[in-house]
């Protein structure tokens, strides 16, 4: 029997190493035409070319608009879905290339939380049988000990730790989430793909899940994907943000840096959206206002040269300024400054 990893803080002097390490990801979905004689006609582009980094014990905010392709790229991650192509490395070793029980043994240190705490439960299992399957896979404890350790985890999460024989359905949604905080920190994982895990919950209730996440990634040195549109919520927990748009990462960096200046005209249509608390602040009053015209393209046909011409505001600027035609060239995604990397012509 394999013996467990128990729960304690790490030491954080690695904390600017690399953990995770995503170069030029590519998630395809194939479209087939035909019922028995099936033929390849394209393909839904969910992620296309997507690199970053995420340091130790650091959130990366990964944000954009609803299709961008934000919860496939965390799937690719993981490996739920299969990666077309590009390279996924977590702690040295290439994750796209594992299979059966390599990859089984490494899903023990990279877990994930689900967005939608009413559907990723199994309503038939118990909340000690849903927390502690993953000790189960991964043969850590039996019986007694293992009833133990689910105690202990609803306690880290803030549950009773008594109510390891009720059913999911006798739980709010903020107590369900933490049901699958809970299933994620079974393993003792380095890395959680935190899946929008509260935008299916009440204002009032996400604040506490927020703060439950930054409590546990303080106490055990845990490593954070934050995948969320909510913009206000994003610059609260994340170190670093990656803004996403129609398969692609337009712009990432310092979380302070991307909202003091933003540079990609899609960035700065974003942030110029969120709301500031006081209506009649000077902040607000003289803020500029960016009015995107048209709908996101499809994924399916997505526009030659830079994925945002259709919608940009500053095309003519480009081709002025840069004599670049922004609907022909696709622009290169470069690091500006020290940690500020943007795809855009314009720089």
């Amino acid at each position: 029997m394999e013996l467990p990893i128990v729960l304690e803080k790490t030491n954080d002097s690695n904390k600017s190493a690399t953990i995770l390490q995503v170069k030029n990801l590519k998630m395809y979905f194939p479209i087939n035409k035909g019922i028995i004689f099936q033929s390849h006609v394209g393909d839904v582009k969910a992620v296309d070319d997507v690199s970053f980094e995420v340091k130790r014990g650091e959130t990366l905010g990964l944000v954009g608009e609803s299709g961008c392709g934000k919860s496939t790229t965390g799937r690719a991650i993981l490996q739920l879905y299969r990666p077309t192509s590009g390279s996924v490395n977590f702690e040295g070793t290439e994750l796209t290339t594992l299979k059966g029980e390599s990859l089984r043994k490494m899903r023990r240190h990279i877990q994930m939380i689900f967005q939608d705490p009413y559907a990723s439960l199994n309503p038939r299992m118990t909340v000690g049988s849903i927390v502690g399957e993953p000790l189960e896979v991964h043969g850590i404890l039996n019986g007694k000990d293992r009833k133990e350790r689910v105690r202990e985890l609803l306690n880290i999460v803030g549950l009773n730790p008594y109510f390891i024989n009720r059913y999911p359905h006798e739980f709010s949604g903020g107590q369900r989430q933490r049901i699958g905080v809970a299933r994620a920190l079974a393993v003792n994982p380095a890395f959680i793909v935190c899946d929008e895990p509260i935008s299916a919950l009440d204002v009032s209730i996400q604040a506490q899940v927020i703060n439950l996440l930054e409590d546990l990634q303080e106490q055990f040195n845990l490593t954070y994907l934050f995948i969320a549109h909510d913009l206000a919520v994003v610059r609260h927990i994340s170190d670093r943000i990656a803004v996403m748009y129609l398969g692609k990462v337009m712009e990432l960096t310092d979380r302070d840096e991307l909202y003091r200046s933003p540079l990609h005209p899609y960035t700065q249509a974003l942030l110029s959206a969120v709301p500031i608390p006081d209506p009649i602040a000077e902040a607000e009053r003289e803020k500029k206002r960016v009015i995107l015209q048209g709908d996101v393209p499809s994924p399916v046909n997505p526009p030659k040269g830079c994925n945002f011409c259709t919608r940009c505001p500053l095309i003519e600027r480009a081709k002025q300024e840069k004599g670049v035609d922004c609907h022909v060239i696709e622009p290169k995604f470069q690091e500006l400054s020290a940690g500020h990397w943007v795809a855009c012509h314009l720089y």
